[in-house]
């Protein structure tokens, strides 16, 4: 299926959406899920250009320079902590294979390599995210504009490819949640633009335990129409045994301009992931025996995961007059899943210990920003749009026999849908003041439909709804060119998903009666900019009623509820400098995340006021230096602190602070008429043993995933 097609691009070769027009885009859209920095014609230099005709307004300066520095302005000016990391596909010391690779320096923001590719990578911003045991939860992804978070809250993050990025979007806090369902924070991954003229790339790199990655992209056209293709293939035999896995990954894009107010962009994501196997997670006692073991139980059930993913989007924004513009989009997919779990399932009630999942899933956008004068003669401009997601994926769940799928013990079709509706205003009320206001009204539907129906196994068919408005409200105070404080505040909601929502007590079928998690956030911050350094700073206040939480656990099964209530509070801290050719970083997060009301927990377990919520650091440090030496030559080192993790909500378990040192080296250089990126990284150089990521309230005991120990990596790439 993916693999076939992925094949013929790459014989081809001879071997999504964010990604839009920096020119027309609203300071936030989030009916079609773009995740862009506030466009703001608010400064004295962007008010002046408004008066400007066309022909002097159009910046002579290299596009990509000119939207680079645009950018960094506008979220420098945003009513919210919006942050930006800059993708370059060449020269990066790193194979770009996970998202954690980017986003360790910044502030609230935890993502987790597993070493596990059968689990994704663990996500959260500010707490939100903590308890997902697979995929992401509570933090919404999207790529190129186009949801990777599904209807029902449920998100993957491994489709975002990173070798063909230029940028990936941070947001976090209140205005997130302008987002609609699960936006406790949002993530955005940016495909970077096709070069005109066109052009090829090569890239190769090894590394400890069995890691490989070759990759290729081709550019082709010109400004008015153009495309790139970028495919990559990694495997690895995994730090531990059973972990080994293999992807390939193709990413294109092109975008045609059939006139100086219109552009179209089509935005094709193929994934295949054959086989992935899954190590499990080890108790205390096997953490502290030997961290580097499998679970016995992963060779006796050969657990593992298969995922096939194709997707296609096409994207239209429209300049209607100097004032207008509208953007609009529409995605489709199919993802085909099967997961091998660690029992059997066998049971006459049971829903097998084998997954297997065929999903189809859409989506359409549409978006309508106007630009405008107050009658005070500042500028202003509003947004109005609407969106509507849906999929529907039968699934199967099978007796895992042994490592092989066996009797029939669920079959059913479950859908989900959101329909949203949206508005937002974006206004100078002084010549220091600006102000966002925006609101989204949301409907979510889930509904199953059971195909599998006996005597010890009902119809467990059924459906409910969710509805929420999210209203949220953003102030910039701009105290001098350098310095702008803002606050905002916000309320959001996440519906369970269709997993969460899987099974009941005391008895078979959806557990319906639980309920969405609502939220309101609080957040004060301050940005500095200078020649040499910048800082930026926040304080963020989440206090959430309704928190999704285990309610049993059993034989594989999870049955969740509703808890009131949990806070989440803490301060960030970012700083960089650029001194000449040395470029140091620093982010720092204080996270108190924990249970404001007493409840009942998992199998009767209480869970007092004050437990830390399980999968959240309250310190975490993260300091980097980049020095360029001489030409061609770049040298870096990091350091990476976290304190103790909670593993369970009654906080019985819990993995160690750690504090991890890596290294990397690039030199760049011309020959034979290509460019060329020769690199090296050390990554955990001191080897210390750790557990990296959790599994979360695992009713096994089963919480700790050891990290990669000591781990070298080698790259070369070339640019033709």
């Amino acid at each position: 299926m993916a693999t076939s097609a992925i094949a013929v691009l790459v014989n081809a070769l001879g071997t999504q959406a964010l990604a839009q027009s920096t020119s027309a885009a609203p300071a936030l859209q989030p009916a079609v899920g773009v995740l862009q920095a506030p466009q703001t014609p608010f400064t004295a230099a962007q008010q002046r250009r408004l008066e400007l005709p066309r022909s002097v307004a159009e910046p002579t300066l290299p596009e990509v320079k000119v939207e680079a520095t645009g950018d960094a302005q506008r979220r420098f000016d945003a009513a919210s902590s919006h942050t930006a990391v800059r993708v370059d596909g060449f020269e990066a010391a790193s194979p770009l294979v996970n998202l954690s690779e980017l986003l360790a320096d910044q502030a609230g923001v935890v993502a987790l390599d597993r070493g596990n590719y059968a689990q994704d990578l663990q996500i959260a911003i500010r707490g939100f995210g903590t308890r997902a045991t697979f995929g992401v939860r509570g933090v919404r992804i999207l790529v190129d504009g186009i949801p990777a978070t599904m209807p029902d809250g449920q998100g993957q993050a491994a489709t975002a490819q990173l070798s063909s990025a230029s940028e990936v979007n941070v947001l976090r806090g209140p205005l997130a949640q302008l987002y609609g369902n699960a936006a406790g924070g949002v993530l955005q991954v940016r495909t970077r633009e096709p070069r005109p003229g066109g052009g090829a790339a090569a890239q190769v790199a090894v590394g400890s335990h069995g890691d490989r990655l070759v990759g290729a992209s081709i550019d082709v056209g010109d400004r008015s129409l153009g495309g790139l293709i970028d495919v990559t293939r990694f495997s690895t035999d995994g730090y531990r045994p059973h972990s080994a896995a293999e992807r390939t990954h193709l990413n294109s894009k092109w975008v045609a301009r059939p006139g100086a107010d219109t552009t179209l962009t089509a935005l094709v994501n193929l994934y295949d992931q054959p086989r992935a196997q899954d190590p499990l997670g080890l108790t205390r006692a096997q953490f502290d025996a030997n961290p580097r073991q499998r679970q016995p139980l992963a060779d006796r059930f050969d657990t593992r995961k298969s995922v096939a993913q194709n997707q296609l989007a096409l994207v239209w924004e429209q300049r209607l007059s100097a004032s207008d513009s509208l953007r609009a989009q529409v995605y489709g997919g199919t993802r085909a899943l099967q997961q091998f779990l660690a029992f059997s399932g066998e049971g006459a009630a049971s829903s097998g210990g084998v997954v297997d999942l065929d999903r189809r899933y859409r989506g359409a956008a549409m978006s309508w920003t106007h630009q405008m004068r107050l009658p005070t003669g500042r500028p202003a401009q509003w947004t109005l749009g609407m969106s509507a997601d849906r999929l529907a994926e039968d699934r199967r769940g099978f007796v895992n026999a042994l490592g092989a799928a066996g009797a029939l013990r669920r079959s059913e079709t479950d859908r989900a849908g959101t329909t949203d509706v949206f508005g937002q205003v974006d206004a100078l009320l002084t010549d220091e003041l600006r102000l966002v206001a925006g609101l989204r009204a949301s409907r979510v539907e889930l509904d199953v439909r059971d195909r599998f129906v006996t005597a010890a196994n009902p119809d467990d068919s059924g459906s409910t709804r969710f509805a929420h408005i999210s209203p949220a409200l953003g102030v910039v105070w701009s105290a001098s060119d350098q310095l702008n404080v803002y606050a905002n505040l916000g309320r959001g909601f996440e519906t369970p998903t269709l997993s969460e929502t899987a099974y009941r007590l005391g008895g078979t079928g959806p557990n319906f009666a639980l309920g969405a998690a609502r939220t309101r956030q609080y957040e004060l911050g301050a940005k500095w900019q200078g020649e040499v350094h910048s800082l930026q700073a926040a304080w963020f206040d989440a206090r959430t009623r309704g928190e999704i939480v285990p309610a049993a656990v059993s034989g594989g099964r999870t049955v969740f509820q509703n808890a009131d209530a949990v806070q989440r509070r803490g301060v960030e801290l970012g700083w960089q400098a650029k001194a000449g050719n040395w470029t140091p970083r620093a982010a720092f997060t204080w996270l108190d995340a924990s249970f404001a009301a007493p409840y009942s927990g998992a199998d009767g377990a209480a869970v007092a006021v004050g437990n830390r919520l399980p999968g959240t650091a309250r310190q975490v440090l993260h300091v980097s230096l980049d020095h360029a030496p001489a030409p061609g030559w770049r040298w870096g080192a990091d350091v990476h602190v976290s304190g103790k993790v909670f593993a369970d909500d009654r906080n019985s378990q819990a993995a160690a602070g750690y504090g991890v040192l890596g290294l990397h080296v690039a030199y760049s250089f011309a020959a034979a008429g290509a460019r060329w990126n020769a690199w090296a990284r050390a990554d955990n150089l001191l080897d210390r043993s750790y557990a990296g990521s959790l599994v979360v309230n695992d009713g096994n005991g089963r919480y700790f995933e050891p990290a990669s120990g000591r781990r070298i990596t080698l790259g070369l790439r070339t640019q033709f």
